[in-house]
């Protein structure tokens, strides 16, 4: 039996998705690879610094369902196209922040963007590609993600360690500015017709939807109360600052594994990929604190733990459009909003016991709370089913227009 293949203009169209979520969590996450830099200019400690992460999901988490909900009647397009404006926005008042309360400013308009964009992108890849490759193509736009931790984040963070943390966001606002330029040449247009379909609480409950939400919100605070801090934790392993660049590079490789390795299960064994790789993140997790602060031991350790971490996304957000719950792009704003809610508290609970206990307790700390996301996985059958129902892929009440090549 032949591989089934993607049309040409739905397959741009998927590469122009791509893109964007590369720019999308490269924004979201450059921080990250930031931080002592950062706070050294502010004068904050690194902690309190690690709060413009949280600050940009708190905003994702709140307005993610309700902006989704309020925008369905404009064109799918040019929504997107704004969103990628909202992220060069936000990276231009970072660049140029006199002060740590304009920094936050700053990332809150970005986590304004975000809380479109993601419910948008996914929303778009399922219907550009019949109901039977919605798992591949969700799969494909968010290699971007991927994209974004192998590349955008580390390469970022090597060039701010090289010439200073603004000139890595001033490159990401004309990163931006181009990217809206491709979208605008490749996306094939689809329309919302304003009838998206929120569901009901009883809905939400017996389709599943509701676990997907709670498991991709636990896991997400366990990855990331690590994660916000994990130059720290290369630092107490000996690496270097400037090379934490490299080393971030090298280490989001694994992610592209993850991503590929999710790719190839996705529209078969959903839930077998997905409980795996939980597990996969709890051991590795739970590795770190047997490395004792050496370096190669940590650098795998986290290697393990970013490969399980690349695959995750994708199982997460195929899972919920395929509830059919709601209209795939409500169930991008669940899965997007619930990310971030996990992420900003993830920051925030990392932040309370790095400054407490020193970097290397926030491995068992992160392993403790994934495992609380492989729990929810095991015992929810309906959102997370053995095999899809393909009769709920791309399904909802919100009607998108077939792609139209340009």
């Amino acid at each position: 039996m032949s591989t089934p293949t993607i049309p040409l203009a739905s397959a741009l169209g998927l590469a122009a998705l791509t893109l964007s979520t590369f720019v999308a969590i490269t924004t979201e996450l450059l921080p990250v690879g930031l931080l002592p830099q950062m706070s050294r200019e502010f004068g904050v400690e690194e902690g309190t610094m690690g709060l413009i992460v949280t600050i940009y999901a708190l905003v994702v988490t709140v307005l993610a369902i309700p902006l989704t909900a309020l925008t369905t009647k404009l064109p799918r397009k040019s929504l997107l196209i704004a969103t990628l404006l909202g992220y060069g926005v936000s990276n231009l008042i970072v660049a140029i922040a006199p002060t740590f309360a304009i920094l936050c400013v700053g990332r809150a308009v970005g986590g304004l963007a975000h809380a479109l964009f993601f419910s948008v992108a996914s929303a778009y890849a399922s219907k550009l590609v019949p109901k039977h490759l919605v798992g591949r193509a969700i799969a494909i736009t968010f290699a971007g993600s991927s994209m974004g931790l192998v590349l955008g984040v580390p390469l970022a963070t090597s060039v701010g360690s090289a010439v200073g943390w603004r000139t890595a966001f001033w490159a990401l606002v004309g990163i931006a500015a181009l990217l809206v330029l491709v979208t605008a040449s490749l996306l094939p247009s689809v329309s919302g017709d304003g009838t998206s379909h929120n569901g009901n609480p009883r809905a939400w409950r017996r389709s599943g939807l509701i676990w997907v939400g709670a498991a991709n919100s636990i896991m997400f605070l366990g990855h990331y109360t690590a994660y916000t801090y994990v130059s720290a934790i290369l630092r107490f392993a000996g690496v270097q600052e400037a090379a934490v660049g490299s080393i971030l590079l090298l280490l989001g490789g694994t992610g592209i594994i993850g991503l590929w390795a999710a790719g190839m299960v996705i529209d078969r064994a959903p839930r077998v990929g997905l409980l795996v790789t939980a597990s996969i993140m709890v051991l590795s997790l739970i590795g770190l604190s047997f490395t004792n602060g050496a370096m190669i031991p940590t650098i795998i350790a986290v290697g393990f733990w970013c490969m399980a971490f690349g695959a995750a996304p994708t199982f997460m957000m195929t899972a919920a459009i395929r509830t059919g719950a709601v209209s795939p792009d409500i169930a991008g704003a669940v899965v997007n909003g619930s990310s971030n809610l996990g992420i900003g508290l993830g920051a925030a609970v990392g932040a309370q016991f790095f400054a407490a206990s020193g970097a290397m307790i926030l491995g068992p700390v992160a392993a403790i709370i994934v495992a609380g996301s492989l729990v929810v996985i095991a015992c929810s059958r309906r959102g997370f089913p053995t095999r899809p129902h393909r009769e709920n892929l791309g399904t909802g009440s919100m009607s998108l227009s077939r792609p139209a090549a340009h």
